[in-house]
């Protein structure tokens, strides 16, 4: 066999626009989906912003209803599958292959593939707004028969381009599952993996489960436009309530989809911080488990409102409350894991903390919403609206902006302003905060979600809500202006980051080797 070639593939690694466009480096791809993440994060955001400037006093003021619908389509469908999803593959690819002792991931040039697709994704989805007829109109749930009968010329590219990002999901689970199996250091068991690779690995199989069923949702409504099928048609024999089946079928894993990798960052970062190893391995693993299959049996709690019989509410309300069960078991862990720990407070363990205050407070109103005959009142309302982002904003997007601080200087070598962090912190907390807690009070009174005019008593908590989504807005250019000036250079990393003041070695999430000791020893802050 002849080795003659080997100095030739050596020297050819492309530089420049080359490097990036064929790199297969895990660390490379991981790079584009986070900078790819964060460019997303801000186009959604300016859909976003604009839905509040509308709101900010009632009557009709800057669009019209048309393109409200509009923008609150676009809003939902980019900062779901644009924004959090790709920024948490690109933590994968970036974490997964250091963290197990890989040399790379196990499908380097499908990983390539997985994230080239995404931009193309993208902008035929944005390109809709140009589109004559405008962007699709029906909300990112598209429900039927609003995107069958009803939806614009452009949701045929909207269709072609959910398409697209499934693909693109499929093959990155199926790279994080070889790399996860296949790949781990000699020595490494399944239950010694960081708990970041254990939600990854679920995640993954999660993925491959549901994506085909939302790319079946899509080819339905393509059928019913296009080829004369009936399948969510009532006047053909179909039914417009099986399309919310299906695709709340696929919607409700996708939370956990978005939200389980969250929980594995959160568990990386509070054992560092807290110096103590996370309390309780095992138990987060099978938490992360039972949450992942519970997922699959909660979906038509999304659909109480359509008459579905007394049996089927009340198992789905039942189910639903199960969930809160092994989420409590991880909220648990997390907070003895920091009693009695010898805790600092930098700008990653600020995120983290505030991660579980503000998760958990959107897993009561969850637990609320779990209630059939509650959600009757709080169905279609801004309580839903204020739930809903607890969970993703205050859930995955505080974790995303915590693991950012926190590997940060891993990946650049600098170390990033802590002050400059702390401050981007308490301005997104607070701003966040201001923008959507109003929202649960004007849900309960009875505001409907995705309506851009509204009665005169609700003007008060829409404008505090508008002030603090355009402070909250402005406050994500200063973590831009932090991320490149880390880039760009600072003080220099350590080999042991976040090893602390007092000379404390930092603790991760896994268990120790059976080779070096059994049992941790106790870390104590020699100060007290």
């Amino acid at each position: 066999m002849s080795y003659s070639n080997v100095s030739t593939i050596d020297h050819d690694i492309p530089s420049g626009i080359k490097r990036w466009i064929f790199s297969t480096n895990h660390k490379d791809i991981g790079t584009l989906y986070l900078w790819f993440s964060l460019i997303m994060f801000f186009v959604g955001g300016i859909a976003a912003l604009l839905i509040r400037a509308e709101l900010f006093k009632p009557g009709m003021n800057l669009v019209t209803p048309e393109f409200y619908n509009q923008l609150t389509t676009m809003h939902g469908l980019i900062m779901v599958f644009g924004a959090i999803m790709p920024a948490l593959v690109g933590f994968a690819n970036w974490m997964i292959p250091l963290m197990i002792g890989a040399p790379d991931m196990a499908l380097p040039r499908l990983n390539n593939l997985s994230f080239w697709i995404l931009p193309f994704a993208f902008s035929i989805l944005i390109s809709t707004t140009f589109m004559q007829g405008g962007a699709p109109n029906f909300g990112w749930t598209f429900y039927a028969p609003l995107s069958t009968t009803y939806g614009p010329t452009s949701t045929d590219y909207f269709v072609f381009a959910v398409h697209l990002m499934g693909i693109s999901s499929i093959l990155g689970a199926i790279n994080i599952i070889a790399t996860i199996v296949n790949m781990r250091a000699p020595g490494m068991t399944m239950m010694q993996l960081p708990l970041f690779c254990w939600t990854w690995l679920i995640t993954a199989f999660l993925l491959l489960a549901v994506m085909p069923v939302l790319a079946g949702a899509v080819t339905m409504v393509l059928a019913d436009r296009h080829l004369g099928t009936s399948f969510f048609t009532a006047s053909g024999g179909g039914d417009p309530v099986l399309f919310q089946h299906i695709f709340w079928f696929f919607g409700h894993p996708e939370v956990y989809i978005i939200i389980l990798p969250a929980f594995g960052m959160i568990s990386e970062i509070i054992p560092t911080f807290a110096r103590k190893r996370l309390f309780g391995y095992a138990s987060m693993v099978y938490a992360t488990l039972a949450i992942a299959l519970l997922s699959f049996i909660v979906w038509a709690h999304h659909m109480f409102t359509t008459g579905m019989p007394i049996a089927g509410e009340l198992f789905f309300m039942y189910a639903t409350m199960l969930i809160a069960v092994p989420t409590g078991v991880k909220v648990f862990n997390w907070v003895s894991t920091m009693f009695k720990g010898a805790m600092t407070f930098e700008t990653p363990m600020l995120f983290a903390i505030a991660f579980i205050v503000l998760f958990t407070m959107g897993g009561f109103t969850g637990l609320m919403l779990s209630i059939a005959p509650a959600d009757f009142q709080y169905h279609d309302s801004y309580f839903v609206v204020a739930h809903f982002h607890y969970v993703m904003v205050a859930g995955s997007l505080t974790a995303i902006f915590g693991a950012t601080y926190y590997w940060l200087p891993k990946w650049t070598g600098h170390m990033y302003s802590e002050t400059l962090g702390k401050l981007h912190f308490w301005l997104t907390i607070i701003s966040f905060n201001i923008t959507f807690f109003p929202m649960h009070f004007v849900g309960l009174a009875g505001m409907p979600r995705r309506v851009p005019d509204y009665a005169l008593q609700f003007t008060e908590f829409n404008r505090i809500a508008s002030i603090g989504s355009f402070t909250f807005g402005l406050s994500q250019l200063l973590f831009l202006y932090i991320i490149i000036k880390t880039i760009r250079g600072g003080k220099p990393a350590t080999s042991r980051v976040w090893e602390g003041a007092h000379g404390l070695t930092w603790e991760v999430s896994s268990p120790a080797p059976h080779h070096t000791f059994s049992t941790p020893p106790v870390v104590k802050d020699p100060h007290g």
